[in-house]
């Protein structure tokens, strides 16, 4: 008896929270199908295409289909560490990644404690226009842009330069340029962007703390480093852990428009390497296998640094 009083105890422990869930979906309805949207974009666009990556353990045949082609293990994968493009393709990737992340990561945390300190409110607003506005210029304009103005022949930059008596230099051309300009028009292009959720993270920051700082005598840089800093950290914290997480995810569309045969042996990077050999070439497993590769690393990243981030400073993801 006793037995069976502690099962139906349990059972209605579990129904509880589902009817009390249930209460609350009936009570704020209005707000749960504001949810459905973006449920649907994530089922659809990432949850649905999940089903294709058992193409990287198989030998996929069009003919037969992705359930009924072939098991092939990892062989796909085992092909891939082989090759000859792995150190290649592995060392550009996190290079490129790495090197976007060190200055493209703390530019719009300091732009933002800087346009904090402005006082006057229409420079202010102007500043936030002219560095955020370059967001929305499309990767292929921006490419674009960057073919124009460093030109070998008619570029602003190589009419600088020649004008100061130096030689023109092929920037898009030569393979030593390739990171900084693409790291370069990246921190221009999204720094005013990303610099907004810091600057809304610091309008929480009372201003009794900055009064009472100035009547104890510190200075503008010790305020700054005692107090707003620290107030953003857990934003800084939780940012930093979501772009480690995706390190290995660089944008292949501008590395891709970026590149040429002169500068590949720097550009070709992961993520344009499955285009060409998944789309252009056809090898659909293959592709596959190595896109999963990508996707396992930063996930195993992701993981490592939430953890760590956890222990120092008790801000996670989850």
């Amino acid at each position: 008896m006793k037995t069976e009083a502690g099962i139906l105890k349990n059972v209605k422990s579990v129904e509880k929270p589902k009817q009390e869930l249930l209460k609350k979906m009936k009570k704020y309805w209005q707000l749960y199908l504001f949810i459905i949207p973006a449920l649907l974009y994530f089922l659809i666009f990432c949850y649905i295409p999940m089903y294709g990556i058992q193409l990287a353990f198989k030998e996929y045949n069009p003919v037969v289909g992705i359930t009924k082609s072939p098991w092939i293990g990892m062989e796909h994968f085992t092909r891939f560490f082989r090759s000859y493009h792995f150190r290649t393709l592995l060392l550009n990737t996190l290079s490129l990644s790495l090197k976007q992340l060190l200055f493209g990561f703390p530019i719009p945390i300091l732009l933002a404690i800087m346009l904090n300190q402005v006082r006057n409110e229409k420079f202010k607003k102007t500043v936030q226009t002219v560095t955020y506005a370059p967001h929305f210029i499309s990767i292929v304009v921006l490419v674009g842009m960057l073919n124009i103005f460093f030109s070998i022949r008619g570029g602003l930059v190589n009419e600088v330069l020649n004008f100061l008596g130096k030689e023109s230099i092929l920037f898009m051309g030569e393979e030593k340029y390739f990171r900084n300009l693409y790291v370069g028009s990246g921190i221009w292009q999204n720094m005013g962007w990303n610099a907004i959720i810091y600057l809304a993270a610091l309008t929480s920051v009372s201003p009794d703390l900055h009064e009472a700082a100035v009547i104890d005598g510190a200075s503008k840089w010790k305020r700054i480093w005692h107090i707003d800093l620290p107030s953003i950290l857990p934003t800084i914290v939780v940012l930093l852990i979501l772009n480690v997480g995706q390190i290995m995810s660089l944008g292949f569309e501008k590395a891709f428009l970026m590149q040429n045969s002169l500068n590949i042996g720097k550009s070709e990077i992961i993520s344009t390497y499955v285009y060409k050999i998944g789309l252009i070439n056809a090898q659909y497993g293959f592709a596959t296998a190595v896109g999963l590769f990508n996707s396992v690393i930063n996930f195993t990243l992701l993981i490592i640094v939430n953890k760590i981030a956890k222990k120092i400073s008790d801000t996670s993801l989850w």
